[in-house]
């Protein structure tokens, strides 16, 4: 009843309509801030918060005291100004700290900003009454005052509750509501709260009229604020929302992934990527439902990526890779889905070209050495349905030949036209691969070891066959060696060795170009390989040696070097021949330390001799070809105190043919740094006479065949005028090897042959002994007398 008399005491039913009409204002300010600083970029937050609290709490505050002007005690009725301000500021405060803590994402959070925004009205409506001064005496309710607390708390609460469930976007009419109902209970049971008893008689006056006035003007200063600020407030979400959109729209056609924005099932917006992707134009994807291209939306995971298909009408399916995510700012209810959808058709294309290269030759497209290894242990395992499986190791002849005379182009075009060849010439149940440069292998079940022979043929045939490459035709010969399972070896890395060694004998053979295994061409590549351990044993206990043959002058007899013979004794007290370890160290890389420890060693010996006398030490091709030789020798002159100009290196014509220039310009280096060179084995090779030209020697050896086949008819005695002849035109003095008789160093005295090596002057021995001079002293003096006799 009191509230209802409060109600019938207000004369003004227009100011009280204004207030209703401030309080849903303000509900409606302050349901639709929480929104936006609920969602706001962190950024955006500190703006959104003074901005909402400054509409809020100054609409709230225009609410009361609108009220406050339509009441009419029955007494004249001032505000205290202080008081007044201060109430202002408890709405403004209160209502930031409320829209703050409810704009958070911990649990309960909207409730507790609606229970602190009920505090923020109630203290803000107390403290306003607090101001209120009239010539009466005012007392209080208790229990109206704290049905007034407890109404505005509750039903703040709720109201932001409600609001939070809204989303950003829902509709919020009962938040508003109850806000409403919140801020009225509190307002007019506060005032019926409030008893006033006039002290005496009222009386006209004019200071309740100037009271109002006041008041009314504070009233509509305050709500120009609100004003100012609402206009600010929607510049503010006008702003944000264009930039959010610019950003987002940024983002999504700056993808290069197709990007869609779907909510309840329907699209919101989809970039020009997914719109080229389902062949529809962006504007009509709006609204149309994202199912309609993927089937399995619903199974997709949020924060996942998936793969799935896009259906497309009166087209293939599309592979694609979708990410599901959901907005980061939308309530857990209403969410905006965003998928990003990656086309996979051309990742797919290349993962399948990686898988085809991966197993198959990127050249000729021949299965590869994986595919062949897995095809070979198929056939070949405990569930082998075959009795015998054959294993062809096929190797091109002359292939290399066409790579150095028409290019490796047109190399790639044969090998390309001859896997054609090959392909086409299998049967069922057989198999070839290409392991690499000329090398190929077929795998065959077979009855009989013959049984092989029919698929050899037919590949030799195929690559037999003359191929026309435009400019030239060109063809190639095959050489196969075979390998039966289990027959010749059941474990495959054994099996594949035995068909290579097959091989390699067909190629060395003249007559036959299959050739089948047999257990003595292991035998010998077993012994190979022992004797190059055994060489590399030999290296690391000073098993070798090294041995010297005297070199003198024709004409005077004097000595005028040594050349350096290497010897290797076994710890049996055997000895190697250089002819069969030499070889093979040049084929196991052996000789290049072998070399470097026979080169060091002699200069060692050499520079502690008493007279200065040449040293020559012989050169593999091996070591020729190597970059690092002409440095190697400097540093061991160094090491060895050695004069360059007592170090003879002896090469053969072999290793100039193999790479003319690169040899050229490593023996360049090397007589530069006052080295001499020798050309070794004279007149065996086939291009001597462009070979002396390529570079001037300081010396030529002539060949040890052409004096041990003097005496046998004129032709080796008319090579050696030859020869001699040649050098002398040339300047270049020449050394015979092989020298072993009176009458052969009397036949190169009479021709002007420089110096001689051989038996006869000396052999060759551990020890470079002064005694060697003596001895050719009287060789020479016996020839003399020989030649005047």
């Amino acid at each position: 009843m009191r509230l209802l008399s409060c109600l019938t005491d207000d004369h003004n039913l227009w100011l009280v309509g204004l207030a209703a009409g401030l309080c849903v204002l303000g509900s409606v300010i302050t349901m639709r801030l929480f929104q936006r600083l609920r969602y706001a970029q962190r950024g955006a937050r500190a703006a959104w918060t003074f901005m909402g609290a400054v509409a809020t709490g100054a609409t709230i505050w225009c609410t009361h005291f609108v009220a406050m002007i339509a009441y009419e005690p029955g007494v004249d009725v001032t505000y205290e100004p202080t008081l007044t301000g201060v109430s202002l500021g408890v709405a403004i405060g209160g209502s930031a700290l409320a829209l703050w803590v409810a704009a958070k994402r911990f649990r309960h959070a909207a409730e507790m900003g609606g229970a602190l925004f009920g505090l923020a009205v109630t203290a803000m409506h107390y403290t306003g009454m607090a101001a209120f001064a009239a010539e009466a005496v005012i007392h209080w309710s208790p229990s109206y005052v704290a049905a007034s607390v407890v109404g505005a708390l509750m039903l703040s609460a709720l109201a932001f509750n409600r609001a939070r469930a809204a989303g950003r976007n829902g509709a919020m009419w009962s938040a508003v509501g109850l806000m409403v109902a919140g801020i009225v209970a509190l307002h007019f049971t506060g005032m019926a709260a409030m008893i006033v008893i006039p002290l005496g008689p009222q009386v006209d006056s004019i200071s309740g009229d100037q009271t109002n006035l006041v008041m009314a003007f504070a009233v509509a200063g305050v709500g120009l604020l609100v004003l100012g600020t609402g206009v600010s407030s929607h510049a503010l979400d006008l702003q944000s929302r264009a930039q959010a959109r610019a950003h987002f729209d940024q983002l999504m056609e700056g993808s290069v992934d197709g990007m869609v924005v779907e909510q309840d099932g329907r699209i919101l917006a989809a970039n020009a990527a997914f719109a080229a992707l389902v062949d529809v134009p962006g504007q009509a994807l709006q609204g149309d439902r994202l199912s309609r291209w993927i089937s399995e939306l619903d199974t997709l995971s949020v924060g996942s990526l998936s793969q799935t298909t896009l259906a497309i009408p009166d087209a293939a399916p599309i592979p694609v890779e979708v990410a599901v995510r959901r907005d980061a700012q939308q309530a857990a209810d209403t969410p905006f889905m965003i998928y990003a959808v990656r086309d996979l058709r051309a990742r797919l294309a290349q993962e399948r070209r990686i898988a085809h290269l991966a197993r198959n030759d990127g050249l000729t497209g021949l299965p590869n050495r994986a595919s062949f290894l897995e095809w070979l242990t198929k056939q070949t395992g405990d569930n082998s349905p075959h009795a015998r499986v054959a294993l062809l190791a096929i190797d091109l002849d002359r292939f290399k030949e066409v790579n150095d005379v028409h290019g490796h182009a047109a190399g790639d075009q044969l090998l390309v036209r001859i896997a054609e060849r090959m392909k086409a010439a299998l049967r069922p149940g057989e198999f070839v691969a290409r392991l690499g440069g000329d090398e190929f292998v077929a795998v065959t079940p077979v009855e009989t070891r013959e049984g092989s022979l029919g698929l050899a043929e037919r590949l030799r045939e195929a690559i037999m066959q003359p191929v026309d490459l435009g400019h030239a035709e060109v063809s190639c010969g095959a050489s196969v060696g075979i390998a039966l399972w289990p027959d010749d070896a059941t474990d495959i890395s054994a099996l594949i060795n035995d068909a290579d060694l097959a091989m390699y004998r067909a190629k060395a053979a003249l007559t036959a170009d299959v050739c089948f295994y047999e257990e003595a061409m292991d035998e010998a590549v077993r012994n190979r390989r022992r004797m190059v351990q055994q060489l590399r044993e030999a290296l690391d206990q000073d098993q070798f040696s090294l041995n010297w043959q005297v070199q003198a002058s024709v004409e005077t007899g004097e000595i005028t070097g040594y050349e350096v013979l290497l010897r290797w004794r076994r710890p049996d007290g055997a000895f190697v021949s250089p002819a069969d370890f030499i070889p093979l160290a040049e084929e196991s890389g052996l000789i290049l330390p072998i070399g470097e420890w026979v080169l060091r060693t002699a200069c060692a010996e050499a520079a502690a001799w008493p007279e200065p006398h040449k040293v020559a030490v012989n050169l593999s091709p091996v070591q020729l070809s190597h970059v690092d030789l002409p440095r190697l020798v400097h540093q061991i002159l160094l090491e060895t105190g050695l004069s360059p100009a007592r170090l003879e290196l002896e090469i053969t014509e072999t290793a100039m043919i193999t790479d003319m220039e690169r040899t050229t310009h490593i023996l360049r280096q090397l007589k530069a740094l006052g080295v001499s060179i020798a050309m070794d084995d004279f007149g065996t090779g086939y291009s001597s006479l462009s070979t002396l030209r390529a570079f001037p020697f300081d010396k030529i050896k002539l060949d040890r065949s052409f004096m041990s086949e003097l005496d046998g008819g004129p032709q080796s005695s008319a090579i050696i005028r030859a020869v001699l002849a040649l050098g002398e035109s040339l300047e270049i003095p020449v050394l015979a090897e092989g020298v072993e008789t009176l009458e052969q160093l009397s036949f190169l005295r009479a021709q002007g042959c420089n110096e001689a090596q051989g038996y006869l002057l000396g052999r060759p021995k551990p020890v470079a002994e002064p005694l060697i001079q003596n001895e050719a002293m009287v060789l020479w003096t016996e020839s003399r007398a020989t030649e005047a006799a």
